[in-house]
């Protein structure tokens, strides 16, 4: 039996949630009590309980991640798994927020938008590269299909606009929000020099601009599949922060708008907009990179932070 088992691992507050997350799984229950006399492999836990290895690994991984288990590689490589724990001890939280992450974050599929006005060139595409809808149909962008896009784009002005929830119970403030996106200019087939002003706007709220160099496809995206032949490929990742001070876009202060400006009320959703002005200087439209093209693995990320819990 591994001599690095404690008798009991404590818990903060703003990790119950996680705890209790891997703990409502019965594969997960079922795997510590396998493991509850003695470690071992994914293999031989596959045939105690009963369930496939691709099963065991994933909900392993969930176990590792809140650290009620522990693994090793054994001497054929293979991974040997061990409880870390003989019981848990979680610290209730005792006033508003303490149940919260430092940081809470919010995914959102790039097809989830409430509201858009877009034209030609313009188009969605899913994971399989199949259209959503007909090629240049703004329709398109109102079909239910539309939540599962991995690619949209339009051409001169335009917007996609997201309503989010706002997850921080009444009377918590936050010290700062953040929103990253994978984007670029829109362009036939695709351009690197073509220039687009990408605003973003937060109920309404300009934070900040972002120009983006071009439409971007001299190389394949490390995330675009191969049967993609349409000439864009990939985006840059983009950061809006908007502080207690003031706004910035990838560490760049842009805006004067400060958190306080927004108006973020809990009961009430947070409107993100991303938009291309008419009366911007480069109005070239703008592609969305969802997790499944361009570079980098995330839809759109909103994160509300707390310097300290």
């Amino acid at each position: 039996m591994s001599e690095s088992i404690q008798d009991t691992l404590r818990y903060p507050s703003a990790r119950i949630v996680d705890v209790a997350k891997a703990l409502s799984g019965d594969v997960r229950v079922r795997i510590l009590e396998a493991l509850g006399e003695k470690p071992m492999s994914v293999s031989q836990l596959a045939e105690a309980i009963g369930v496939a290895q691709p099963t065991i690994s994933i909900n392993v991984q969930i176990l590792e991640a809140v650290e009620l288990v522990s693994s090793t590689l054994g001497a054929n490589r293979e991974k040997i798994c061990s409880v870390t724990c003989r019981s848990i001890h979680l610290d209730l939280p005792v006033k508003l927020g303490e149940g919260l992450h430092r940081t809470e974050e919010l995914h959102m599929p790039i097809g989830m938008f409430a509201h858009c006005s877009v034209q030609p060139t313009c188009g969605l595409v899913n994971r399989d590269c199949i259209h959503v809808g007909s090629l240049d149909d703004p329709r398109s962008f109102y079909m239910p299909e539309r939540a599962d896009a991995s690619l949209l784009w339009f051409s001169g002005a335009g917007y996609v606009e997201y309503y989010f929830a706002n997850p921080m119970p009444p009377g918590v403030t936050i010290d700062e929000l953040c929103f990253s996106a994978e984007l670029c200019a829109e362009a036939p087939s695709f351009q690197m020099e073509w220039p687009s002003d990408i605003s973003l706007f937060i109920n309404d709220v300009p934070v900040g601009t972002w120009t983006s160099p071009g439409d971007l496809g001299d190389r394949k995206g490390k995330l675009t599949p191969d049967k993609w032949r349409s000439g864009t490929e990939y985006g840059q990742l983009t950061q809006w922060r908007i502080t207690k001070e003031g706004s910035l876009v990838n560490g760049v202060p842009s805006a004067a708008a400060a958190l306080d400006a927004l108006n973020l009320q809990y009961n009430k959703p947070i409107r993100i907009r991303l938009e291309v002005s008419e009366d911007s200087e480069n109005c070239r439209g703008l592609n969305l990179f969802g997790a499944d093209f361009g570079d980098h693995r995330q839809d759109l990320i909103l994160s509300f932070i707390r310097y300290s819990e």
